[in-house]
């Protein structure tokens, strides 16, 4: 069985800040390792989309920055990692993001490998702004070119925009900004993150599961790196139980 294929079997947890690129990297993540990426907030919108009972919830909560309540998601979820697809193996975007999350999570299925992705706060705000989403396919672009030194470290994060302006380079379909990525739903997302999210780094530190993935540069250059982290953490975890 080759390196690659032992990364198939992996269950894993993306965590991060708004904006740090935990749809980004697991979506790319998603067909290189033959598992589904699932995002509880890809579904939730798809639900408000189609004007669901389930979507017109969602939205009250979405429209104020705050977190639909853990019954909902967890439902959702359960639903979700029940199909065949995620019987080998997947990655979660989005979930959990409370500590009542990730204990109901344990419950349903062991994860392998939580990667935790860090990047500077006014980064961050600077990415969301200028996030722009397919609104048929869903596909993720931003306008933005940051590159600027921080404590020593050298961000080099080039904007990664369509081939022509506003329009998907997948589907032809129309780039909008989302509602939620005005500055102030995205401070107040922040805060929120800061206050629920947060404590889940101490929650996995202990379960040593946590892998730190320092996000300073364009996912060309990143993405490798992750690969090798996740290999790596296989190997280790595997010495460690001999």
């Amino acid at each position: 069985m080759s390196k690659t294929r032992e990364v198939t079997r992996k269950k894993i947890i993306f965590i991060g800040a708004p904006g740090s690129g935990k749809g980004t990297y697991s979506s790319r993540l998603s067909p290189i390792l033959g598992i589904p990426h699932i995002a509880i907030g890809d579904i939730f919108r798809e639900e408000v989309k189609k004007g669901t009972a389930l979507g017109k919830q969602v939205a009250e909560y979405m429209s104020r920055g705050e977190l639909v309540p853990d019954e909902i998601t967890i439902a959702v979820l359960k639903n979700r990692l029940s199909q065949a697809d995620a019987s080998k193996g997947f990655i979660l975007d989005g979930y959990p993001r409370t500590i009542p999350q990730a204990e109901e999570l344990e419950k349903i299925t062991k994860i392998d490998v939580v990667l935790l992705l860090n990047i500077p706060d006014d980064i961050l705000l600077e990415k969301l702004t200028a996030r722009r989403v397919c609104g048929n396919c869903g596909a993720i672009y931003n306008v933005a070119n940051i590159q600027r030194t921080i404590n020593g470290v050298v961000y080099d994060l080039p904007a990664m925009g369509s081939k022509k302006d506003g329009v998907c380079d997948i589907c032809g379909g129309e780039l909008v900004q989302r509602k939620d990525d005005t500055a102030q739903v995205i401070q107040d997302r922040m805060d929120v993150y800061a206050r629920q999210t947060k404590p889940l780094i101490e929650f996995y530190k202990k379960r040593r599961l946590i892998e730190n993935v320092f996000v300073s540069a364009g996912p060309e250059e990143m993405l490798p790196k992750i690969l090798d982290q996740l290999k790596a953490s296989k190997n280790r975890r595997r010495e460690e139980s001999l």
